[in-house]
C-alpha cells in the first residue's frame, strides 16, 4: 500500500500544490520565477496538437462506418445535440456564476434588452463570428489540419472494404496507441507544470488568487450535475428507466471509473450491463465504442468552463460574438476529445489556440485541479449510458420496458 501511494499521480499532483503554494508565500520572488517550468509543459504539449489531433479526429470518423446507415445517421444527429445542449448548458452556468471573476456573480453578460440582443446577433451574422471563423479557417493551421482529419477519416470510412483503405485505418490506430503512450510520459511531468503554474500565481497575486480555483472546481461539479438532472434525467426516463435506476444498475462500474479516473477501464462490464437492460449487441458496442470519442458530454462543459473561467481570471471581457463564436469552435475541437485521462486538457489547449482571444499559457493554472474533475468522466460515462438507451428506443429496437423488475437478470443477454 505505501508503495502504491508513491506512485499515485494524484498524490505527486497534491504534493506539488501544496509546495508551490507555500513557495509563493513564503518566497514570492522565486515563485514568480518558477513560471517557465509550466510554460515549457504548455509549449511542449502545443507542439504536439496538430498531429494529435488529426491522428484522433481521422481514426475516430474512419471507425464510424456500421452496416445500418440510418443507425449512423442517428448517432451523428443525437451526439452533436447533445454535444450542443452540454455546451450551450455551461455557458449559461459559468455566465451566472461568473467563478474567474474577483467581482460578485452577476448577469450582466446576458443582452438586457430585445434590441441588444438583435444588435448582438446583427454583429455576430454578420461580421463578428463570420469574419473570427474565416479567420481561423484560413490562417490558423490547427483548424485546417482538424478538418483534413475529419475529411481524411471520413475517405477511410467510405473506402472501408478496399485493401488500401483498411490497412491505413489499422495503420492510423496502431500511431494513436503509440501516440497515448507518449502522452502518458508528458502527463508524468504534470506536477511539475503544476507547482511552477500555482508558485507564480500565488507569488505575484497571492494566497487570495488560489481561491477562484474552488470555484471553478464547484462550478464544473454544478454544470455536469446540471446537465445529468435537466437533460440525461428526461432522456433516461423517455426510453424507460429513470436515472437513479441506471445509476443502480451501473453502480460498481461507475465506482470503478471515480478510483480509477478513466472510463476505459469499466466499457467491458458497461457493455454487458446496457445489453443486460435489453440493448441489442450491436448497438450498444456501436454506441459506447464511438460515444468514448463523439459522446464526451462532461469533457464538453469541461472545455467552456475552463475557457470562460479563464477569461475572467485574465479580465478579459467577451461580446456575444466571441461566445457564439467560441461555442461553434468548440463544436470542432470536441471531436478530438477521447476517454484518455489527460484528452480534455489538450482539447482545451487546441481550442484557445482557434480562439485567440485567451494566453494558452494561463491553462497551466488548472492543472492544479485537474485530477479533481471526477464529474467529468462520471457525465461521460452516464451521456454515453443513456445515449444506448435513447437510440435503442429510436431504432425500435429496446426491451428497456420489460426490464425494471428485473434490472439485475441475464434473460435479455445475446
Amino acid at each position: 500500500m505505501p508503495l502504491m501511494l508513491l506512485r499515485s499521480t494524484t498524490l505527486h499532483l497534491l504534493i506539488a500544490i501544496l509546495a508551490g503554494a507555500l513557495l509563493g508565500v513564503l518566497n514570492p520572488p522565486l515563485a514568480v520565477e518558477m513560471k517557465p517550468v509550466s510554460d515549457c509543459f504548455i509549449r511542449v504539449i502545443g507542439w504536439l496538437m496538430p498531429s494529435m489531433m488529426f491522428l484522433l479526429i481521422a481514426s475516430g470518423v474512419a471507425g464510424l462506418r456500421v452496416g445500418q446507415r440510418g443507425l449512423a445517421a442517428k448517432l451523428l444527429v443525437y451526439f452533436q445535440a447533445m454535444a450542443l445542449l452540454s455546451l450551450s448548458l455551461a455557458c449559461v452556468i459559468v455566465g451566472l456564476t461568473q467563478p474567474g471573476s474577483p467581482a460578485s456573480p452577476n448577469a450582466s453578460w446576458l443582452p438586457n434588452s430585445l434590441d441588444s440582443l438583435r444588435a448582438s446577433w446583427t454583429v455576430l451574422s454578420c461580421t463578428g463570428m463570420g469574419a473570427t471563423l474565416a479567420d481561423a479557417l484560413l490562417h490558423n493551421p490547427v483548424l485546417q489540419i482538424m478538418l483534413a482529419g475529419l475529411l481524411t477519416g471520413a475517405w477511410i470510412a467510405h473506402a472501408r472494404g478496399h485493401r488500401r483503405a483498411d490497412a491505413l485505418r489499422l495503420l492510423l490506430e496502431r500511431i494513436v496507441e503509440q501516440l497515448f503512450k507518449c502522452l502518458k510520459v508528458i502527463l508524468r511531468f504534470a506536477p511539475l507544470a503544476a507547482f511552477g503554474a500555482i508558485a507564480f500565481t500565488i507569488g505575484k497575486f497571492g494566497p487570495a488568487s488560489a481561491l477562484p480555483l474552488l470555484k471553478f472546481v464547484a462550478v464544473m461539479y454544478l454544470a455536469c450535475g446540471a446537465f445529468v438532472l435537466l437533460i440525461l434525467a428526461p432522456i433516461a426516463r423517455a426510453s424507460g428507466i429513470t436515472l437513479w435506476s441506471l445509476v443502480l444498475h451501473l453502480k460498481d462500474d461507475l465506482l470503478l471509473v471515480t478510483f480509477t479516473g478513466s472510463s476505459v477501464t469499466a466499457l467491458p462490464g458497461l457493455i454487458e450491463k446496457m445489453q443486460g437492460l435489453g440493448c441489442e449487441r450491436q448497438l450498444t458496442r456501436l454506441v459506447l465504442t464511438t460515444g468514448y470519442t463523439f459522446n464526451l458530454a462532461g469533457s464538453n462543459i469541461y472545455l467552456i468552463t475552463a475557457v470562460l473561467f479563464l477569461a475572467q481570471m485574465s479580465g478579459i471581457d467577451l461580446t456575444a460574438a466571441h461566445w457564439l463564436t467560441l461555442l461553434l469552435i468548440s463544436m470542432v475541437t470536441s471531436l478530438g476529445s477521447t476517454s484518455m485521462a489527460g484528452s480534455a486538457f489538450f482539447t482545451l489547449i487546441a481550442t484557445l489556440n482557434l480562439f485567440h482571444m485567451v494566453p494558452v499559457e494561463s491553462v497551466g493554472l488548472l492543472l492544479g485541479v485537474e485530477r479533481l474533475m471526477k464529474c467529468r468522466v462520471l457525465t461521460n460515462v452516464l451521456g454515453n449510458c443513456v445515449a444506448c438507451l435513447a437510440i435503442a428506443r429510436w431504432q425500435n429496437t429496446s426491451r428497456v420496458d420489460s426490464a425494471p423488475k428485473a434490472i439485475h437478470c441475464e434473460e435479455w443477454r445475446d
